[in-house]
């Protein structure tokens, strides 16, 4: 790469005194510097053809064996637009085609011929030769690097469809959160992290190792039956700059979710903040604490009734689980702090979790939850009908309080 951008300004800084002859013989000039792949760097580096760089190589080495300077210079200069026509100049709906083919628009057309295939320049030349054009893949690799085509990787940016009251939901919460943390309540945000495989598995990231001496994982990411996954379970204390993470085993449900937050009000909340009266929870829309699940609910009336806390919940819009403060106040780091380290146990997880911090002061515990959460558990009408349920006056299926029951069996 060095050595094709060095060449690059050779030729940009001599190109507008050399005539065609002294251009060719440049390029070659360089290619025999370099050696060994020459001609394809200067080639890409100046834009002039392996061909014409080949000629100049075959004139400087006759050059060489006569001896005489003056004899090489009795090779021919082109003309000012001479030489063999390029097919594009030659084809005038070439790169016409071209671009229909590679067009994102013709993903969803039955009529292309591409919808279902990988567009490589192989591909693309086929479908160009089907449509009568003159063309090899090379060509067509050098004309999609001309109109700065580029293979790329899918963007999440488009968010879809947003709820009306997005805008208005987010103020909601972000009101109910400064009135919380005013009165010296606590507030928390919560979620699942991506479940995780527990064995010697490629984790994402790059760690520093011997030169050489990469650590060597499982080439395929099939689950170990013995080892299986893990569900990490968090919970943000946004006034505190304070992290939980349970560590499921089973299934992430909803009684998985509220055991979860039980445990961080066992070993952190309740230590915290030992006059609370209220707690707040912020949560997505979805999942095992999603708005419309009535095990979270239930669970959480349990948890009510346990620890006397009046447990409020507001949760963010469908679609927009990025703005829950868990996602880049705790799990970020986490996701950092464990990059390049295949998640080999049980151990290893707690404690590269238990180890995370950032420069603003997050500390994080955390424990193993080896306890099992069926699936599938159904709660009828009646019993939904019996949780102390208030929803609030703005979007009450979204912000809700659960109270101690008023009949605690």
């Amino acid at each position: 790469m060095a050595d094709e951008k060095q060449v690059a300004r050779r030729f940009a800084l001599l190109a507008s005194e050399m005539d065609e002859r002294m251009r060719r013989l440049f390029a070659a000039a360089e290619s025999l510097t370099i050696g060994y792949g020459g001609v394809s760097i200067v080639s890409r580096a100046t834009g002039v053809s392996r061909h014409a760089i080949d000629a100049g190589v075959e004139e400087l080495k006759q050059a060489r064996r006569l001896g005489k300077r003056g004899d090489a210079a009795e090779g021919r200069i082109r003309k000012k637009g001479g030489g063999r026509k390029k097919n594009v100049v030659k084809d005038a709906t070439l790169e016409g085609d071209l671009e229909r083919l590679v067009d994102p628009v013709t993903r969803g057309d039955p009529e292309s011929p591409l919808r279902w295939t990988c567009k490589s320049v192989r591909k693309l030349a086929e479908e160009l030769q089907r449509l009568d054009h003159e063309v090899s893949h090379t060509l067509v690799a050098e004309l999609l690097q001309a109109k700065e085509y580029s293979l790329q990787a899918n963007s999440k940016t488009i968010e879809g469809a947003s709820h009306p009251d997005r805008n208005a939901q987010f103020e909601y919460i972000s009101d109910k959160v400064k009135q919380y943390l005013g009165s010296g309540q606590p507030v928390i945000s919560v979620d699942t992290k991506k479940k995780e495989l527990v064995g010697n598995f490629k984790n994402g990231g790059r760690e520093l190792q011997p030169k050489g001496s990469p650590e060597k994982v499982r080439v395929h990411d099939f689950k170990i039956q013995e080892l299986g996954k893990v569900a990490p379970y968090g919970i943000y204390d946004i006034g505190q700059n304070l992290g939980w993470v349970n560590v499921g085993t089973d299934h992430d449900t909803a009684a998985f979710a509220v055991e979860s937050i039980r445990r961080w009000w066992r070993m952190m909340g309740q230590a915290e903040y030992s006059q609370a009266r209220r707690l707040l929870i912020t949560a997505d829309a979805g999942g095992s604490n999603g708005a419309r699940v009535r095990l979270w609910k239930v669970e959480l009336q349990k948890l009510a009734d346990e620890t006397g806390l009046a447990i409020s919940v507001c949760h963010f819009p469908p679609g927009t689980s990025k703005w829950n403060k868990i996602e880049h106040r705790l799990f970020s780091f986490i996701t950092q702090n464990w990059r390049g380290k295949p998640l080999i146990s049980h151990e290893v997880i707690v404690n590269l979790i238990a180890a995370t911090t950032n420069k603003g002061g997050l500390r994080v515990a955390t424990q193993l939850d080896t306890n099992a959460y069926p699936k599938g558990i159904k709660v009828s009408k009646r019993e939904l009908a019996q949780i102390n349920l208030t929803p609030d006056e703005f979007h009450g299926d979204w912000n809700y309080t659960i109270a101690p029951s008023r009949h605690p069996s």
